[in-house]
C-alpha cells in the first residue's frame, strides 16, 4: 500500500472509533432523521392545501405535540391509579391465598384421614421475597432518576428534527462531501432510496397501529374494560415496537381487567391473541409487502443486535436502522460492486 492509502486507512480507523465512542449521540441524531423524515411527509400534504412550508412545519410539529401530551394525559393518571389500587389490593389476595392453602390442607388431612406434611405458609414466603421487592423498588427509583436524561435527549431530538424540517439541503450536502467527487451523485441517490424506504416504512407501521388500536378498543370495550380507550392507544403505540411491542401491550389491560373481574383478564389474552394472529398472517404480509420488505429473521436479528449496542432506543429504532443498513447493501454492496464484480 502507498503512504497515501495508509493515511486514508488511518483516518477510517479513527472515525469508527469515534463514531462508536459518541453512538449514543449519532442513534440520537438518525432519531431525529428519522421523525423528521416522517413529518415531512405530514408536511409535503400540509403544502398540497397551499399552506407556505413554515406554516405547514410549525402545524406538523404543533400537531406531534398535541398527540405526545395528550397520550400522558390519557394514558399515565388512570394507569397510576390502577397500579396504586392493586397494592391496596395486594394484602387482600395474599390473605385469600392463605385461607385457600389451608382449607385445601384441611380438607386433603380429612378425606386421607392423616396428617399431611406442613405446607408453607404465605407469610414466610413473604418474608422471604421482601429483599427482592426492596431491590425492585430500589431499581425504580434509579430509573425514575434517569428521566431527567430521558427528557433532555427528548428535547435535543426535537430540536434536531425541527433543524432538519427547516431547511435539510445544506446537512444533506454536508454528508455528501464526506465521499469522493465520483460517487457523490450516486450517494444522492441512495439518499432518495432511504427516504422512500423510511416514508414507505413508517406508512406502514402508520395503517398497522391503527388497525390495531380500533381492534383493540373495539374488544375491550365489548368486554367492558375499564380504560378501553387508554388501553387501545398504547397497544397501537407498542406495537411500532415488532414482536415484543406486542407482547407487552397485553400486560396492562390484562392487569386492569383482573383489578374489575378474573375472567376478563382471560378474556383480554384471548382477544389479544387473535389480534396478534390478524395482524401477523394478514395485515403485515398485505401492507408490509407493499412498502418495506424485511423478512421475519432479519427483523428479530436486527432488534436483538441493535438492543444489545444501543439499549432502550435501539430497540426502539431497530427496524429503521434496517431498513437504512437493507438500502445501502442492496444500493452499494449489491449493485455497486457484486454485481459488476466479473470474472477475468
Amino acid at each position: 500500500m502507498k503512504f497515501g492509502q495508509w493515511i486514508g486507512l488511518l483516518v477510517l480507523v479513527a472515525s469508527a472509533y469515534i463514531l462508536w465512542q459518541i453512538r449514543r449521540l449519532v442513534l440520537l441524531l438518525f432519531t431525529a432523521i428519522v421523525l423528521a423524515t416522517a413529518l415531512n411527509q405530514l408536511v409535503q400534504q400540509l403544502q398540497k392545501l397551499r399552506i407556505i412550508r413554515p406554516w405547514a412545519i410549525f402545524l406538523s410539529i404543533l400537531i406531534l405535540l398535541t398527540f405526545l401530551l395528550g397520550f400522558i394525559w390519557l394514558i399515565v393518571p388512570p394507569f397510576t391509579e390502577q397500579f396504586q389500587e392493586l397494592l391496596e389490593l395486594l394484602p387482600t389476595g395474599v390473605s385469600q391465598v392463605q385461607e385457600s392453602i389451608n382449607y385445601l390442607a384441611n380438607y386433603l388431612e380429612n378425606r386421607l384421614g392423616g396428617e399431611l406434611p406442613d405446607l408453607p405458609d404465605i407469610n414466610n414466603f413473604i418474608q422471604q421475597i421482601q429483599p427482592l421487592v426492596m431491590q425492585f423498588f430500589t431499581r425504580t427509583i434509579n430509573l425514575l432518576s434517569t428521566s431527567i436524561t430521558a427528557a433532555l435527549e427528548f428535547l435535543l431530538v426535537l430540536v434536531l428534527t425541527l433543524m432538519l424540517l427547516t431547511n435539510p439541503q445544506p446537512y444533506r450536502d454536508l454528508f455528501v462531501r464526506f465521499f469522493p467527487s465520483f460517487y457523490r451523485r450516486r450517494v444522492e441517490e441512495i439518499l432518495s432510496h432511504c427516504a422512500t424506504g423510511l416514508g414507505s416504512w413508517t406508512t406502514g407501521a402508520l395503517i398497522e397501529m391503527v388497525f390495531i388500536a380500533a381492534l383493540s378498543g373495539i374488544g375491550l370495550w365489548i368486554l367492558r374494560v375499564p380504560l378501553a380507550l387508554a388501553n387501545a392507544i398504547l397497544a397501537g403505540l407498542l406495537n411500532f415496537i415488532p414482536n415484543i411491542g406486542p407482547t407487552l401491550s397485553v400486560v396492562f389491560p390484562m392487569t386492569v381487567a383482573l383489578l374489575d373481574a378474573p375472567w376478563k383478564a382471560i378474556a383480554v389474552l384471548i382477544l389479544y391473541i387473535f389480534i396478534q394472529n390478524i395482524e401477523s398472517y394478514w395485515l403485515t404480509p398485505t401492507v408490509m409487502a407493499k412498502q418495506v420488505a424485511l423478512l421475519p429473521a432479519v427483523t428479530l436479528t436486527s432488534q436483538i443486535l441493535f438492543t444489545t449496542l444501543f439499549g432502550a432506543l435501539g430497540l426502539l429504532m431497530a427496524i429503521p436502522l434496517t431498513v437504512v443498513a437493507k438500502t445501502w447493501l442492496e444500493e452499494v454492496l449489491f449493485k455497486d460492486i457484486l454485481d459488476k464484480w466479473h470474472h477475468v
